[in-house]
This record gives C-alpha cells, sequence and structure tokens, in this order.
C-alpha cells in the first residue's frame, strides 16, 4: 500500500509539472520563453506554453483560469486586485527582472536627447515639430502601445505623471510594431522594453532632472542612472503555488538570472 502511494505521489508531482500556461506582458515574453525553453530541457517532462498580448490581458487570464501565470510589467491594478478577492483566491507576485524603457526614434534623426518634460509635452501633444527640441523641421509622429499593455501604463505614469497621452497618438498592439513603425517614418517616436532595441531604431538618452542625461543601457538600468526602470512580474494563484515553483525557483536561480542577463534584462539578483 505505501509503495501505491509513493508511486501515486509522483506520479501526480510529474502531472503538476506538465501542461503550465503562460500569458501577458509583451515586454516579459522573451524572456519567458527563453527561461521556459532551457527549464523543459532541464526537465523532460514539463510542458510549457507562452503567449504575448499585453499585461492586461494576462491578468484576466489569470482571474478566468486560463492561464497559470501571467506575466506583467506594471503592478497589478487595485481593481485587479478586487476582483481576485471577489473570486475568493489569493494572487501572489513575483519580481523576475528588472528593464529599461527606452525611448526611440528613426535613425536619421538628428535628436539626441531630450529630458521628461519635453517627452510628456511631446506625447501630449504639446511639442509637435522636432525643431521644438532642435531636430529637423519635421511634424512628429507619436507611437504608443494600447491600453491593456503595462508599458502603455507604466509611461503614462513614469514619464507622464499620470496624464493622458494626445488623443492622436498612433497606438500599437506589440513592441514589435512599435519597432517597425519607428523604424520606417522618419518624424516618429516611441518606446520599447530595453531587450526590444535594435540598429533598426535609435535610442535616446533621457534626463529627469533636465541635467545629468543617460542613455538606456544595462548598466545605466543597473545603476539607476537611467531614469525609466521598472520591475517585471510574474503572478499566479497561491491555489497554484505548487505546480509553478519549481519554474520559478529556476528563474530566480543564478542559471535563470544569466539568462535573463544575457537576453538584455537586468536581473533582480
Amino acid at each position: 500500500m505505501k509503495r501505491i502511494s509513493i508511486i501515486l505521489l509522483l506520479t501526480l508531482a510529474a502531472s503538476s509539472m506538465q501542461a503550465q500556461r503562460i500569458k501577458g506582458s509583451d515586454t516579459v515574453l522573451p524572456v519567458a520563453q527563453q527561461t521556459a525553453e532551457r527549464f523543459m530541457a532541464l526537465n523532460p517532462d514539463a510542458r510549457i506554453t507562452v503567449t504575448g498580448g499585453g499585461t492586461g490581458v494576462g491578468i484576466s487570464a489569470l482571474l478566468d483560469g486560463t492561464t497559470d501565470i501571467a506575466m506583467a510589467s506594471r503592478p497589478i491594478k487595485f481593481s485587479e486586485k478586487m476582483k481576485v478577492k471577489s473570486a475568493g483566491k489569493e494572487v501572489e507576485e513575483v519580481i523576475v527582472a528588472y528593464d529599461a524603457l527606452a525611448v526611440v526614434v528613426h535613425p536619421s534623426n538628428p535628436v539626441k536627447q531630450l529630458t521628461r518634460q519635453q517627452l510628456e509635452d511631446i506625447f501630449r501633444g504639446k511639442i509637435t515639430n522636432w525643431k521644438q527640441v532642435g531636430g529637423d523641421d519635421r511634424k512628429i509622429v507619436v507611437y504608443s502601445r494600447e491600453t491593456s499593455s503595462g508599458t502603455y501604463e507604466f509611461f503614462k505614469e513614469s514619464v507622464l505623471k499620470n496624464k493622458n497621452y494626445m488623443s492622436s497618438s498612433l497606438s500599437m498592439p506589440a513592441t514589435g510594431a512599435i519597432i517597425q513603425s519607428v523604424s520606417q517614418t522618419k518624424g516618429a517616436i516611441g518606446y520599447v522594453g530595453l531587450a526590444y532595441l535594435s540598429p533598426r531604431v535609435k535610442s535616446l538618452s533621457v534626463s529627469y532632472d533636465g541635467k545629468h542625461f543617460a542613455p538606456p543601457t544595462m548598466e545605466s538600468a543597473t545603476d539607476k542612472s537611467y531614469p525609466i526602470v521598472r520591475p517585471l512580474y510574474y503572478y499566479y494563484n497561491t491555489e497554484n503555488a505548487g505546480q509553478v515553483n519549481p519554474l520559478i525557483s529556476f528563474i530566480l536561480s543564478p542559471a535563470g538570472q544569466e539568462i535573463i542577463k544575457k537576453s538584455g534584462y537586468i536581473p533582480v539578483k
């Protein structure tokens, strides 16, 4: 009887490791995919699917039970916490990495740096031509993420000081779409996670005090000289802790954090 119980426990442990679903933030998506692939290589019984869609989509999926882990590039909102509470559930929050949010323009743009106030005025529609900030006489085309994006929320909070974006900003469904649009539009400006930076766009140095400008790099984000840095989260229902803990423990391990660093994110430890 004891032998049967041990076999049953092992079978349950193996099955709990299998099908795990991770959904949410497009910012977290690349590193979630890489750590999941490495985890599955080390644990052949594990099965993990990772999909994006935005932070809000991930947290909604967690609330309705269609994902096991929600990836988020912003903290869970009070309204979302209330939904969790009314459903009689409890959600655990884990910071898995940090990310610098880079402001990007077309590579031909001569502007190299902007202050937080200038960024606020651009994304609010008060500055509309690049010549107003030392650039060419060219209309500014503002690209933003859609409202369900945690990156959209964080940029609004940190850079716009919770003021509204201009109504004519162009909402993009994913970070990759911002890179593509900015790379093809000479007057464009947008924002992306540090890991998404590519030679197709040019990143700007940013200053929050108007004096000290820093470019978005791993070093400047780590020493906090670059001001637009935020935590990245995994959320899960506490009732599923046994299922998700092995994966989360791996991400927070030295091996997992090394993957995060190599992927262009800032390790937690």
